[in-house]
C-alpha cells in the first residue's frame, strides 16, 4: 500500500510538498519488467547526456564530447552542432542541452564554463558565461534557466541578451561544510508543457524533485522517503556528515534524469535501472525495471517521454525506445 501526505512549508510562497512515506513495497514485489523495442540512432554510442525533440519532429542528441547530432523522423542524421570546426563553437564537455521554440540549441558545457547557443542548422551563435553549469532549460521570451555548481541559488535565469534577470531556489542544508553542501545540492532541470521548471536533486539522500514556475515560485515538492530507501538515505547522510578536510568528496548518484509527459503531466524518475511513474499530483502509479532487447539492464542518463513511448539514453549503451505502459498496467 502506498501513502501520500500533503504538507505546507514556509518559503517565499506557500509550497505544497507531497511526501511519499514508509509503506512502499520492496522492489521485487512491485517492479514490472519493461523491455526496449529497439536501439535507435546507432551512430550514438557512449556518453549520452540529453535528448530532445523539436517542433519539426527532429531529435537532438547530446553526447559529452561528441557535440549535438540531429536526426530526422526516420532516424537519419541531418545536422551536427557545431556545424564547423570553429574553436569558438567547439563543445568540450556537454553535460546538458535544451531546444527553444525556434529550434535553437542550448548546450551546457562544463569545461568551457558556458551555455553555448547554436542555430537549428548547427551554426554557433553566441555563448553565456556561467561557472560550472550542470543543467539548462529554455523558457518563454528567450529566457534560459541554468543550474550551476557555484551559484548561491539552485537556478539562475538569463534574459534574451544573456544578462542575469533573476535567481531562485534555496539549497537544502544537508552537509556541514558550505562547499560540500553546495555540491550535494547539484541537480538537473526539465520543464513541462506549461513552462514550469522541475529541479531534481542528484545527491539528495531522499530522491527529491521540486517544481517552480518560471518566476521562481515553488508550489510542489516530491520526496521519496520510504522504507525501501531508508537504508541508502541513512548511508548517504552519514557520508555527507563526515568532514575529511577535502574540498569535495565523491558522492553516489541518488536520482537520475527526470522527465515530464507533455500531454498529461506525468512525472517519470530514473533511479539506477528503474523508472518510477507518478501522476501530475505526485501519486505514484508504476515502477519498472528497464532492459535492452537483449535483456541487459539499462541505467538511464536521459529521458524523453512521448505518446506511446519513452526514449531512454544510457551513458554506456546508447539510445533505446521503450514502450510506454498504459496508465492502468500496474
Amino acid at each position: 500500500m502506498k501513502h501520500l501526505c500533503a504538507r505546507t512549508t514556509r518559503t517565499a510562497a506557500a509550497v505544497l510538498a507531497l511526501i511519499v512515506f514508509a509503506g512502499f513495497p520492496a522492489a521485487k514485489a512491485l517492479d514490472a519488467d519493461l523491455i526496449a523495442r529497439s536501439r535507435i540512432f546507432p551512430s550514438i554510442g557512449a556518453g549520452v547526456t540529453a535528448i530532445h525533440r523539436d517542433a519539426a519532429g527532429r531529435y537532438a542528441v547530446l553526447t559529452e564530447r561528441g557535440g549535438v547530432q540531429i536526426f530526422n523522423g526516420s532516424g537519419s542524421a541531418v545536422v551536427h552542432a557545431p556545424a564547423d570546426n570553429s574553436p569558438a563553437g567547439a563543445i568540450q564537455f556537454g553535460v546538458d542541452m535544451d531546444l527553444d521554440g525556434q529550434g535553437r540549441i542550448y548546450v551546457a558545457d562544463r569545461a568551457r564554463n558556458a551555455i553555448q547557443v547554436f542555430s537549428g542548422d548547427g551554426k554557433f551563435e553566441r555563448q553565456m558565461h556561467i561557472n560550472a553549469p550542470t543543467a539548462v532549460a529554455t523558457l518563454a521570451g528567450g529566457e534560459v534557466a541554468v543550474a550551476s555548481l557555484l551559484s548561491p541559488k539552485l537556478v539562475t535565469v538569463f534574459g534574451a541578451q544573456g544578462q542575469v534577470v533573476r535567481e531562485f531556489g534555496e539549497p537544502e542544508k544537508i552537509a556541514g561544510r558550505a562547499d560540500l553542501n553546495r555540491y550535494a545540492n547539484m541537480g538537473r532541470l526539465c520543464r513541462d508543457a506549461s513552462g514550469r521548471i522541475y529541479y531534481s536533486f542528484t545527491y539528495m539522500p531522499e530522491p527529491t524533485v521540486r517544481r517552480y514556475d518560471r518566476f521562481g515560485n515553488s508550489d510542489f515538492q516530491l520526496v521519496l522517503n520510504t522504507e525501501e530507501y531508508a537504508s541508502s538515505a541513512m548511508s548517504a547522510r552519514k557520508a555527507l556528515a563526515r568532514d575529511d578536510g577535502k574540498p569535495t568528496q565523491a558522492l553516489h548518484t541518488v536520482l537520475g534524469p527526470v522527465a515530464v509527459d507533455p500531454v498529461d503531466g506525468e512525472i517519470w524518475m530514473a533511479l539506477g535501472g528503474r523508472l518510477l511513474r507518478f501522476f501530475a499530483d505526485g501519486t505514484e502509479h508504476g515502477s519498472f525495471l528497464i532492459f535492452t532487447p537483449e535483456e541487459e539492464r539499462i541505467e538511464a542518463s536521459t529521458l524523453l517521454v512521448e505518446t506511446g513511448r519513452i526514449l531512454v539514453g544510457s551513458s554506456s549503451l546508447g539510445v533505446y525506445v521503450l514502450p510506454k505502459p498504459s496508465a492502468t498496467s500496474q
